[in-house]
Order: C-alpha cells, then sequence, then structure tokens
C-alpha cells in the first residue's frame, strides 16, 4: 500500500489536532483529501474511530468546519474521519454537469458502468484503503463506528448493513434511506450501477433490512422542516421495513428542523455520545 502522504492543514484544535491530507488512491485512481481529527488522548495510545460521510456536494471540509463535533470528540477519546464524496479530477464527460450525479455525488458504491468504473470505487475507498492508510499513520485502534447525512447517511447505513460486525454502532442524519426508490439514487444507481435494479439492491438500506444481512441497531435523526423529506429521503419506508423483520432502530423526528448543517449541529453531541458507549468510551 502506498503511504506517501502530503500535509495540507494540521490545526490545533480542543487540545488535538485537525488534519487535512493528500493522498493518491489505487482504488479511484486519483488524488483524494481527507480530514482526520485526532483527540488529545491520541498523544497517549490508539483511540477509536467514528467515520462521517458527507452528503451530495460536499468535500471533506463541511463537517470539519459546521458541524461542532470535535469539542466533545475530543473530551470523549474519539477520533473522527471525514472523506471527500467523490473522485476528484477525474474529469469524466458528463462529470460536473449536475449536482447528484459525477462529483461530490459518488453515493458510496462501487460503479460497474463505464466510464465511471474507472474511478467510482467510493465503497472500497471508504471500507478497505482509506482505512487502512489511516491506521498506517495514525494512532487509531480497530475499533470504529460510522454516521453520515443524506447521502453520507445512505452511505453509513449500507456500510454497516454489508458488513455485519463491522462497526461497533451506526447512526445518520436525514438518510436516503431507500435509493432505489427515490429521484437520487435511481439517477446514480443507473449511472453507476446500469439497468439491472436487482444490482441495485445491494446499496439501499431498505433492500439490505429485508434481506436479513445484519440486525444491528440503527440510529436516525430526521428534521420534519426538510425539504427533501418525502421525495428523496423516505424514512417512513425505512420505518416500515425495520417493523416488518424487526430490525431495531430509533428514528427521532424533529419538528421545523431542515437539511441543513443547522441540523446536524443541534444533534450531533446525542450522535457522538452514542457511538462513545459502543465504542467503550465514557459518555461524558
Amino acid at each position: 500500500m502506498n503511504t506517501s502522504t502530503e500535509t495540507l492543514a494540521r490545526i490545533r484544535c480542543h487540545g488535538g489536532w485537525l488534519h487535512r491530507i493528500r493522498h493518491h488512491s489505487s482504488v479511484l485512481d486519483c488524488d483524494m483529501v481527507f480530514a482526520l481529527f485526532l483527540p488529545p488522548a491520541a498523544e497517549n495510545g490508539d483511540v477509536p474511530t467514528l467515520w462521517w460521510l458527507s452528503g451530495l456536494t460536499c468535500t471533506d471540509e463541511n463537517f470539519s468546519s459546521k458541524a461542532g463535533a470535535f469539542r466533545l470528540a475530543a473530551k470523549l477519546g474519539l477520533a473522527v474521519i471525514c472523506p471527500d464524496t467523490s473522485p476528484r479530477g477525474t474529469d469524466l464527460p458528463g462529470e460536473h454537469e449536475s449536482y447528484d450525479f459525477g462529483s461530490g455525488a459518488g453515493f458510496y458504491v462501487n460503479a460497474t458502468q463505464a466510464p465511471w468504473n474507472a474511478h467510482y470505487h467510493m465503497y472500497d475507498y471508504v471500507t478497505k484503503e482509506l482505512p487502512a492508510l489511516v491506521r498506517a499513520l495514525f494512532p487509531l485502534s480497530d475499533a470504529e463506528a460510522i454516521s453520515g447525512h443524506s447521502m453520507g447517511g445512505h452511505g453509513a447505513l449500507v456500510c454497516a448493513l454489508r458488513q455485519p460486525g463491522r462497526y461497533a454502532s451506526v447512526s445518520a442524519f436525514a438518510p436516503i434511506a431507500h435509493p432505489t426508490g427515490c429521484p437520487w439514487g435511481r439517477k446514480a444507481f443507473s449511472g453507476y450501477l446500469g439497468d439491472n435494479e436487482a444490482d441495485w439492491a445491494t446499496y439501499d438500506a431498505c433492500a439490505l433490512i429485508a434481506e436479513g444481512r445484519s440486525k444491528q441497531p440503527l440510529f436516525v435523526d430526521q428534521g420534519l422542516a426538510d425539504n427533501f423529506l418525502a421525495e428523496q429521503l423516505m424514512p417512513d419506508m425505512l420505518e416500515s421495513v425495520c417493523q416488518q423483520h424487526d430490525h431495531p432502530l430509533s428514528l427521532r423526528r424533529h419538528e421545523d428542523y431542515d437539511h441543513s448543517y443547522y441540523f446536524i449541529t443541534s444533534f450531533i453531541d446525542d450522535h457522538l455520545r452514542y457511538h462513545a458507549r459502543h465504542l467503550g468510551l465514557s459518555p461524558g
């Protein structure tokens, strides 16, 4: 594995360090940038990790600058890693033409269709290549949890459900819960995965729950003033499938909250403490 990296920024934050790092991804065949917050506890030994997967149009910087998560992460002794949301610099035909496909919209799948299959393997990037890289470079234990927002919430649920036992816990903010049934997901999956909808189901949280891949509890927050609520996110479908298949789900609905990072920063501490408990840390 190539562990050559370039540090773009190293910023002191709540007694820990926020790193922003560029590296060449063999899986994506392009240069990528990720952010990693190391709490003060990392100076004394390995710490567990929370993976944060961001949503459409985002980069590694959105969560770092807007979520307000690092004060509590520092107190808990929890590292936070924020990958980018798609390959960068590949300039494929049509890659930059829409916000919901191509640049900033990798959907955390392994593309099978040309030309996307040359680069768009975000599932393998966030579950294989990047975890191996960061553990080779930083004092991180094998204990990990995963969370995300919108497209990243979809990614977090799918990564956990496809790999039972991999993550100590999983949570999501306003996830695209049933991508095979919504316009965002159908557009992305048809482009990345082709016309066979059976292939799409392997990246759909509702389908994976119905299949019985995992019984890992899910913790989801959803704002009821979210303008993507009914057409794109479909939390009611997630709730119904979980009820039908006896899958543990805590779905909290919040009046007046929208899809923005104002929603995330309002409840991120609940998610950090949730993951801390499952990772064996004191929730503070």
